[in-house]
């Protein structure tokens, strides 16, 4: 299968301007030329042309913050116990909402078990060689503290549980692990920094990366000193740990669309401290504290990818075009917040061709109508996916 698209724009999101005149030439799964249009090589016998003049190639989007096995919506709490084939249907409705959508890898970052191994673990082994879904980086199961999520989590009491817990998810094939560092207590983290650095130092040995959700201070402080790789919500960070983070090379995926998400429902969510008049207010601070969390994380220079949470939260598998809208409204350079959708996304996944276009690599692209580096909207129109 040959394609050439003639004549597009290219956002390559790696500044506020697109590149004009550009046409690919895709052979196969690859992207065999990538330049001016003029220079374009003649359409090989059978190749297929797109006129694409009007139209933008955006690299295929990285969902950093995913649970692909999840249903999502405002009662998805409940969903997690669905028996395992109900699951299974979820993830493929799932996979074919994100691909349409533009999505070409998922990092999932929490599934629940089933035969003693993640689901989304499965479901990404499930998918190796299919071109109609994302690939999956998967995280295998949440890690908490004994007694809190319970149900949801491998339960570890201690340090020494917590390292043989990230022990038996790279055991399993976690790509990364997840560790869970809210507890009851908003301000005293589950687990301290010394706990938590075994078992990052566990995973490192492995080569895999740390992850840790962290929507309080005491919990992403715990983390950020244990040497997690990636801080998940990161809702309450201030100055001095932003600029740790900044010096360690510490990530965060802020996820802002599902405050915006819970809002849009008025007050009705899963979680019911948010059902009345006065926790509709506290939803409202919450999200400013958020946001002015992620302009201190912004201003020190954190590395910031973009995921939606869907499946474990309101987002739907086609919404990263909410979550990169929510990033620019929040004060990142609309050019910044697809870059967090795309190479800066790849690069926490460790993978060096995902969220990026270049000759010679993947055709994961897609076409839209509009200039998403400077109106985010535009990732809503998508005309067509290589």
């Amino acid at each position: 299968m040959r394609t050439l698209y003639r004549n597009a724009a290219v956002a390559e999101a790696r500044g506020p301007d697109l590149v004009l005149g550009q046409s690919a030439l895709v052979v196969g799964r690859t992207i065999e030329y990538l330049g001016p249009d003029e220079d374009a090589p003649s359409p090989p016998p059978g190749c297929r042309v797109v006129d694409a003049g009007g139209a933008t190639i955006v690299p295929g989007l990285v969902d950093a913050h995913s649970h692909t096995v999840l249903p999502g919506g405002s009662h998805w709490i409940e969903r997690v116990g669905d028996h395992t084939g109900e699951l299974l249907r979820v993830a493929e409705d799932n996979g074919e909402l994100a691909f349409r959508a533009g999505i070409r890898w998922l990092r999932d970052v929490g599934s629940p078990r089933r035969d003693d191994k993640a689901l989304a673990i499965r479901v990404r082994d499930d998918w190796v060689g299919r071109d109609d879904r994302p690939a999956i980086r998967a995280a295998g199961t949440w890690i908490a503290k004994t007694g809190y999520i319970a149900g949801l989590s491998i339960q570890a009491a201690d340090g020494d549980a917590l390292q043989a817990a990230v022990e038996e998810q790279i055991a399993d094939g976690a790509d990364l692990v997840k560790l869970y560092l809210d507890g009851p207590d908003p301000d005293v983290a589950p687990f301290t920094a010394a706990e938590v650095d075994r078992a990052v130092a566990a995973a490192h040995a492995s080569d895999v990366r740390v992850t840790a959700h962290a929507t309080n201070l005491a919990g992403a402080r715990s983390g950020v000193h244990g040497g997690v790789d990636c801080i998940e919500h990161g809702s309450e960070l201030d100055m001095d740990l932003a600029a740790e983070m900044a010096s360690r090379g510490t990530y965060v995926v802020p996820t802002l669309a599902i405050l915006d998400s819970w809002g849009t429902f008025g007050a009705t969510t899963t979680l019911e401290r948010f059902t009345s008049a006065e926790g509709v207010a506290r939803l409202a601070a919450r999200r400013e504290t958020a946001v002015a969390s992620l302009e201190l994380a912004r201003d020190a220079g954190v590395k910031i990818a973009a995921g939606t949470d869907f499946g474990g939260g309101s987002l739907r598998a086609n919404q990263l075009a909410w979550e990169v809208e929510a990033l620019a409204r929040a004060g990142l350079e609309p050019w910044r917040a697809l870059a967090a959708a795309t190479w800066v996304g790849g690069e926490l996944l460790g993978e060096s061709d995902a969220g990026r276009i270049r000759p010679g690599g993947p055709a994961d692209f897609f076409l839209v109508h509009g200039d998403p580096l400077s109106d985010p909207a535009a990732l809503w129109r998508v005309w067509m996916v290589a």
